[in-house]
C-alpha cells in the first residue's frame, strides 16, 4: 500500500483566538480543514497541524516544508499590516512556502497571506466586514478557465467572515473571482518554485460551524451593525443550526437565501477537491 498523501494543514490563529472557538462549542480552524480535506481526498490522507502564532514555536523552512505534498492554511483573526511576530512568522512561512515548490490552499487570510508574501498587499475593506454570506461571487475571465474551479457554477455564494481584503495582487497573482463587496474573492499565486490556489471566503464551515462562528462574535457583530441586539443574533443562530440539522426546512433556506451552493457539501467543497486531485495528486504522479 502506498503511503498516505502528507498535508501541512497551518492553523494561524493564536492561542486566545483556539481558545474562543472551543469555549462556546465551535471547532478550531485547524480541525475544520482536517475534517474537509479528509473527505474530499480520493486517496488516504495524512494531516499535520502547525499553530506558527504560538510563542516558541520552531517553523519549518523551505526544506522541511519540502516533506509535505501540501500545504493548506487555515483563516485567521490576525491583520496582515500589523508589524507582530506572529503575522512576521506566517509571512517568512508563506514566502518559504513559495521556495519548497510544495502547492498551497487556503481560505480567507490564506487568500491574503499569498499575495502578501509575493509582494502584493492588502487593507481594510472601505466597505467594512464581510460577514455571513458572501452573495453573487463571479467568476473573472481566468477563473472560468482555472482548474480550481472546474464544475462550479459561474456564479454562487459562500460562507464568509472578513475584514481586510486584496488591493494588489502582485506581478505574481491572478484574480479568479469577486462580488460587489471584494474584487478579489480567489486568488492563483506563481511565485518562485510554488503555486498558492486560495480563497478569500470558507468552504470549510458548513451551516452548524457558521452558527457556532456566530455565536463567538455576538459583541463584536453587534457593534459592528449586523444585529440590532443579543436576541435577532440568536434568532439567527438558532436558523443557521435548525436547518443544519434539518436540510428539509425550506422555510429557513427561503428566509435566509440560501441554496445548494451553500447546503451541497460537494459543491461548496469543490475548490478543495480540485486542489488535491490537480494539484497535490497530480505532482506525485
Amino acid at each position: 500500500m502506498k503511503k498516505p498523501i502528507r498535508i501541512l494543514v497551518i492553523d494561524g490563529y493564536t492561542q486566545e483566538g483556539r481558545d474562543q472557538f472551543t469555549n462556546n462549542n465551535a471547532t478550531p480552524a485547524g480541525e475544520l480543514y482536517d475534517r474537509m480535506l479528509k473527505r474530499h481526498s480520493p486517496l488516504p490522507l495524512e494531516v499535520t497541524l502547525l499553530f506558527p502564532a504560538d510563542p516558541g514555536v520552531q517553523l519549518p523552512d523551505a526544506q522541511g516544508l519540502s516533506e509535505f505534498d501540501g500545504i493548506a492554511w487555515t483563516g485567521c483573526s490576525l491583520c496582515l499590516n500589523d508589524d507582530i511576530e506572529p503575522v512576521r512568522k506566517q509571512i517568512r512561512l508563506a514566502k518559504d512556502g513559495f521556495e519548497s515548490g510544495v502547492p498551497s490552499f487556503g481560505s480567507c487570510w490564506a487568500a491574503q497571506i499569498a499575495v502578501v508574501a509575493a509582494g502584493g498587499a492588502i487593507k481594510a475593506n472601505a466597505k467594512g466586514r464581510e460577514q455571513g454570506i458572501s452573495r453573487k461571487i463571479q467568476l473573472t475571465q481566468e477563473g472560468k478557465t482555472h482548474p480550481m474551479f472546474e464544475g462550479k457554477p459561474e456564479v454562487f455564494d459562500a460562507f464568509t467572515s472578513h475584514d481586510d481584503e486584496v488591493v494588489d495582487l502582485s506581478p505574481y497573482g491572478i484574480n479568479l473571482c469577486g462580488n460587489a463587496w471584494s474584487k478579489v474573492q480567489a486568488v492563483d499565486v506563481q511565485h518562485k518554485n510554488g503555486t498558492f490556489w486560495a480563497v478569500q471566503y470558507h468552504p470549510e464551515y458548513h451551516l452548524g460551524d457558521m452558527a457556532a462562528l456566530v455565536n463567538c462574535r455576538i459583541p463584536k457583530l453587534i457593534k459592528r451593525g449586523f444585529f440590532p441586539n443579543e436576541i435577532t443574533a440568536r434568532t439567527y443562530i438558532e436558523d443557521l443550526q435548525n436547518l443544519h440539522d434539518d436540510p428539509s426546512r425550506r422555510d429557513i433556506a427561503w428566509r435566509l437565501g440560501i441554496d445548494s451552493d451553500i447546503e451541497d457539501e460537494d459543491i461548496r467543497c469543490l475548490e478543495v477537491k480540485n486542489w488535491i486531485e490537480k494539484q497535490v495528486i497530480a505532482k506525485l504522479s
